[in-house]
Parts: structure tokens; C-alpha cells; sequence
């Protein structure tokens, strides 16, 4: 079976989407919807059109859904209503109730539905998260990310939470588990109505400390995230797809009052090679294998998006100087 895929947004996410929908296998690009028409030229050579509606008179199986969030829900539910599978950009929509409202319509019609969390999709972090099943570091009591840069002009519709720190908060659950409790500090640096930082410190269910930095006011871009255990940590450069490990020293020391207390030492270091592939196209070959039909292939739900929103919600909250919520999702 050939997939009829369709593409709506061609902006800054949407023009990829439709790069790759083009090149793979057991799928058909028949055609995107964007108001403001082609303007990167991503997809030359099939219909464009205005609206979802006229999308649909085409006729698609499926959909990337690129629009700004606060569009997220009209387009989701108009998609499902028809009967088309959808991957939804992340966040899965501007608020918790719109993403909700979208996972009880495509559930409803049990149709596959996916959010955007590309990162998943980054090898590093596959092949950390890998490495960690495996219990390489032993027993992992610390986890931090760090995702700064400048602001992206492409953003007006939500913050720094909405738009980056929902990549942390998927990836600190899905790599060490869900969170017990956590609190924030957040800041507006930039002239607009959003936060653009956030600091952010939890206990996970596991024990695990957790700790997020996101801004958009920084002049140097990092992507990291560092788990430590008992055996060392891992360090993974998502802008590179490289995870280090730097392994805990095994340097013995014989004077005894200065012995008990040293913790480790810094050992061997050693950056892993793996397979290496754009996270967007396994993300979307993902996709496309749910939708015919494989119920193994790692899609993000609609209920995992869902999640992370409430987590988003619960941790403006905590930044707006409300007590630190000890209920998390």
C-alpha cells in the first residue's frame, strides 16, 4: 500500500516534512496546504492549496501538521473528523485542553496520531537511552539538560516552555521516568508577553534529581543532556548526534583520612560511534509504519504529548510563584 500523505504548513518544520515525505519509500506527497503558498519551495511539482478542506477534496491517508500550536486543534480535529492519521508538531497544542480535545478526537476514531518530538529521534539520545536499559551506568542518580540559544524569531504565539523546555520534559520521562515533584524559576528578559527562561529542579519516581536550563537569550546554541550514575556519565551533544562517556577514575588512594573524602575521579573518556540518521526522517518512517499497520514502531502519543503539557502548565505555575506541585503527569 502507498500512503497519500499530505503536508500543511510549509514554514520553518513543514518545508522538511515535505522534503522527506517526497524521498521515502510507501509514500506519495499528493499535495500541502499553506495560506501564504510555497515561499521555500518545498514542494514544486503538487497541488498547493489554502486551506485543510481543499487538502481533503485531493484526498490524503495521512498528514504532517506544521502550522503555528494555536492552530493545532482546529486542524487536528477537522483531520480526524475525516478520517486521516495526523503527526502533529510539538507541542501537540497551545494549551491542555485543546491537546485533550485532540487526543479524544483521534482516539475516538482510531485513527494514529503522533506528536513531534523529534529528539526522541536523535541518535544520541537512542543510543544513550540504549546504553542506560542496559544498566551501563549502573545505578543513575542524576539527570540535566540544557537547551539555550537566542530567540527564534519564528515564535510568537508561546514561550520558552511551550516551545523548548516540552523537549526536556519528554526526554527526562521517557530516558529516567516520570517526575515526583518539581519547582521553577522563570523569567521574561525579552520585551513580550512569554517567559523566555526557565530553571527547573524535580525528583523523579526513581530518585533521580533532574534539572532543566532553557532560554532563548543566550548567544551560543547548546543542545545537551547529561545522565550520571554510579559507573560515570553520559554526555550527549545533540546539535552533533555524539554521547560521550566519561568514566569514574580508578585511581586508588592510600591515605586514609583523605580517602574517605574524595569522591571519583575523572577516568577514560570515550565518544561511541553509531549509526547516525536525520531524526526527522526516522521520526517520520516511524510514523508511516504505524499507520500500516506496525503497533511496535516508536511513535510519541497523543497521550504522551497530553502529558507533557499538563507538566508544562504545572511548571509556569511553579514559575509564577505558586508552591512547587508534587502531582505530576
Amino acid at each position: 500500500m502507498t500512503l497519500r500523505v499530505g503536508v500543511i504548513g510549509l514554514g520553518a518544520m513543514g518545508r522538511h516534512h515535505a522534503r522527506i515525505w517526497r524521498s521515502m519509500d510507501g509514500v506519495e506527497l499528493v499535495g500541502a496546504a499553506d495560506p501564504a503558498g510555497d515561499r521555500r519551495k518545498a514542494a514544486v511539482g503538487i497541488p498547493i492549496v489554502a486551506t485543510v478542506g481543499e487538502l481533503l477534496e485531493i484526498g490524503i491517508d495521512a498528514a504532517s501538521v506544521a502550522v503555528p500550536s494555536n492552530q493545532h486543534e482546529s486542524v487536528g480535529l477537522e483531520l480526524a473528523a475525516a478520517g486521516v492519521h495526523a503527526l502533529i508538531e510539538k507541542p501537540v497544542a497551545n494549551s491542555v485542553a485543546a491537546a485533550r480535545a485532540l487526543a479524544k478526537a483521534f482516539d475516538s476514531a482510531g485513527l494514529v496520531a503522533a506528536v513531534g518530538h523529534v529528539e526522541r529521534f536523535n541518535p544520541a539520545l537512542i543510543e544513550m537511552r540504549r546504553r542506560l536499559q542496559a544498566g551501563e551506568l549502573g545505578k543513575v542518580y542524576a539527570m540535566s539538560t540544557r537547551r539555550v540559544g537566542p530567540f527564534p524569531e519564528r515564535i510568537s504565539d508561546v514561550g520558552v516552555v511551550y516551545d523548548l523546555a516540552t523537549h526536556d520534559i519528554d526526554l527526562i520521562r521517557w530516558l529516567c521516568g516520570p517526575f515526583r515533584n518539581m519547582h521553577s524559576i522563570t523569567q521574561s528578559v525579552i520585551d513580550g508577553p512569554h517567559e523566555d527562561v526557565i530553571e527547573v529542579i524535580g525528583l523523579l519516581e526513581s530518585g533521580v534529581v533532574a534539572t532543566m536550563s532553557v532560554n532563548w537569550v543566550s548567544p551560543v546554541k547548546e543542545r545537551r543532556v547529561t545522565v550520571t550514575g554510579t559507573r560515570g556519565a553520559f554526555v550527549a551533544d545533540l546539535l552533533a548526534a555524539e554521547l560521550t562517556f566519561h568514566e569514574n577514575g580508578k585511581v586508588v588512594t592510600e591515605w586514609d583520612d583523605i580517602s574517605r573524602l574524595r569522591g571519583v575521579t575523572e577516568g577514560h573518556r570515550t565518544t561511541f560511534a553509531f549509526p547516525k540518521r536525520e531524526p526527522l526522517q526516522v521520526e517520520l518512517e516511524s510514523f508511516r509504519d504505524a499507520v500500516l499497520g506496525d503497533i511496535d514502531a516508536p511513535v510519541v502519543t497523543l497521550s504522551e504529548g497530553v502529558g507533557v503539557l499538563e507538566m508544562a502548565e504545572d511548571l509556569l505555575d511553579s514559575g509564577r510563584g505558586r508552591p512547587p506541585t508534587s502531582i505530576c503527569h
